[in-house]
């Protein structure tokens, strides 16, 4: 198992699936897909630096679904599942 723990104010996502089926039952297809824009906060770096020196902290913490945006980020596999890195600032709304 490989462990990753982003930098500064960087988030890592894992992307939540959306459903295999249309509301009238139809399976969609791998390749009509579109990739979710939500996610589970899965590992949070500590914040970034302000100009005196002192760490702000992240809004968005480990567990927590998100809204981003649809371009944001950086898609890489660990342990082959596919997960987002991207900046707190990519990050759109917190569900609650």
């Amino acid at each position: 198992m490989m462990k990753i723990r982003p930098c500064n104010d960087n988030v890592l996502i894992l992307r939540v699936e959306e459903e295999q089926k249309t509301a009238g039952g139809i399976i969609i297809p791998d390749t009509a897909k579109k990739k979710p824009q939500e996610g589970k906060v899965v590992s949070t770096g500590q914040g970034r630096r302000a100009k005196d020196g002192n760490r702000i902290p992240l809004e968005v913490k480990i567990g927590d679904t998100v809204l981003f945006a649809k371009y944001a980020g950086t898609d890489i596999k660990i342990n082959g599942v596919e997960h987002v890195f991207m900046k707190e600032s990519d990050i759109m709304a917190i569900f609650e």
